[in-house]
């Protein structure tokens, strides 16, 4: 009776693992929804007063969209090869050391529950601007910040299936008020800019050189287009293997064909010299259709923009300490999951409260993310740079097919080399931010060696 219990209870897991496998349909969307968060209705216009001329400007999308689609089939391979829960971590640990996999992922824990508390206190902003035409107080933004992540956790309490189905619908009103932007172009009007970001510089080819104005833009630009190498942290969930390739690729093509469109809009409905630091830049291609109203209409759609923001993270991040804590690196407690809907009740408890911790501290958070794209290039460099050390040990060779692949090694070596400027880039930009960052991965290093290293080893 026990053996026949056993069996029923095994049985019972399969199929609840089959439901909360994802398809192609979903990895796509996952992608898009990693990689379109706010900042492309509002870096366009920073990055038009630091490239010199339009020209530049749109060189700069474009390669910006180059680097993203070499480090899409990069991560395309990566994935075939290393299918995993956490496979951002795995990647790191599998191929360099478990400590590398530690200091680089639990710092960047940190740094998207931080992201997710600033995005989500800007999201109470539009909250508030569309309920009272101002913004509101510290308390009114908090709490509403608070209610969205508790929203989002009690969804990703209930499965993989259905935070993923939740999350397709976000993403697909995310892109549709893309397309909505990007059709203002045929309303044939020119919106003129309410206001510009205070203090913001204005740089010029006259007194800088190109090169230079090129690498410091091109940070906000792949900033904009990063996030889509966190989609390996699906990689042990989806029904077939072979569609992570295609789910990657297909997911950043449409981001850059969105993101090129979009760019042309801003330029022909606002101008390229007025968008120069202009504030609320994507408000003003809704005015475009809206008129007056068109502010409330993009502070509503903001909004859902936002809570798709809030349900990826959630859904990715906990997988990653589900991966560490299977090597022993994190506490086993967020290895447990569910036993109904298979959610791993302790990654998202702990990451939504350090989420809704970090929201007491306000927009000052801000500040500390200013080193973010620093880490994030070392980050993206080191971890596209495993596929050489996959591709050396022939991990799951029979697995990676296709005509492409044999590309990829010169593909990765050209993403690698564009982070590596972007790291260079953001030193001479801001000195300080490379310090701070990798102060702190040489303390959560520390922390590794002090805690876990024993038991790892």
């Amino acid at each position: 009776m026990a053996k026949n219990e056993g069996r029923t209870f095994s049985l019972y897991l399969q199929a609840m693992s089959k439901r909360n496998q994802l398809g192609l349909f979903d990895l796509s969307l996952i992608v898009v929804s990693l990689v379109i968060g706010m900042g492309i209705f509002r870096n366009p216009a920073s990055v038009a007063a630091t490239s010199g001329n339009s020209s530049i400007f749109f060189l700069l999308w474009i390669a910006g969209g180059l680097i993203a689609l070499c480090g899409a089939l990069t991560y395309a391979e990566i994935g075939l090869r290393l299918p995993s829960m956490g496979g951002y971590y795995k990647i790191f640990a599998h191929c360099y050391h478990p400590a590398v996999g530690f200091t680089v992922n639990a710092l960047i824990l940190v740094s998207n529950a931080a992201s997710l508390a600033v995005v989500a206190l800007i999201g109470s902003d539009y909250v508030s601007d569309l309920l009272f035409g101002h913004p509101s107080g510290v308390l009114f933004n908090t709490a509403v910040a608070i209610v969205a992540v508790a929203i989002f956790f009690g969804v990703n309490m209930m499965g993989l299936k259905t935070s993923s189905r939740t999350q397709n619908v976000l993403i697909i009103i995310k892109v549709g008020l893309v397309v909505l932007l990007i059709a203002s172009v045929f309303k044939g009007v020119m919106i003129e800019p309410h206001g510009v970001e205070a203090n913001a510089p204005v740089f010029t080819l006259e007194k800088n050189s190109p090169v230079s104005l090129f690498l410091i833009s091109l940070i906000p630009v792949c900033f904009a287009y990063g996030g889509y190498q966190q989609t390996i942290n699906f990689g042990g969930e989806v029904k077939n293997t072979r569609i992570i390739p295609k789910g990657i690729i297909i997911g950043i093509i449409i981001v850059i064909s969105l993101y090129l469109l979009i760019n042309v809009a801003y330029t022909q409905v606002i101008g390229y010299d007025k968008m120069k630091n202009a504030s609320a830049i994507g408000a003003l291609l809704c005015e475009a259709w809206f008129g007056k109203a068109g502010g409330k209409v993009f502070d509503a759609l903001m909004f859902l923009s936002v809570l798709a923001y809030v349900n990826i993270l959630l859904m990715s991040n906990p997988r990653v300490m589900f991966a560490m804590s299977e090597d022993k690196v994190f506490p086993k407690m967020f290895s447990i999951r569910h036993p109904k809907t298979e959610a791993l009740v302790a990654g998202l408890t702990t990451f939504s409260l350090i989420t809704i911790v970090i929201t007491f501290f306000g927009k000052g958070v801000d500040n500390i993310l200013n080193f973010t794209m620093f880490l994030d290039s070392i980050g993206m460099s080191t971890s596209a740079a495993t596929i050489f050390i996959l591709r050396k040990r022939k991990e799951n060779e029979a697995m990676v097919t296709g005509a492409w692949n044999k590309f990829t090694p010169i593909l990765a070596s050209f993403f690698v080399f564009s982070y590596f400027m972007i790291a260079v880039g953001v030193v001479i930009k801001d000195l300080n931010a490379a310090f701070i960052g990798v102060g702190l991965l040489l303390t959560l290093l520390m922390v590794y060696y002090f805690f876990y290293h024993k038991k790892t080893a």
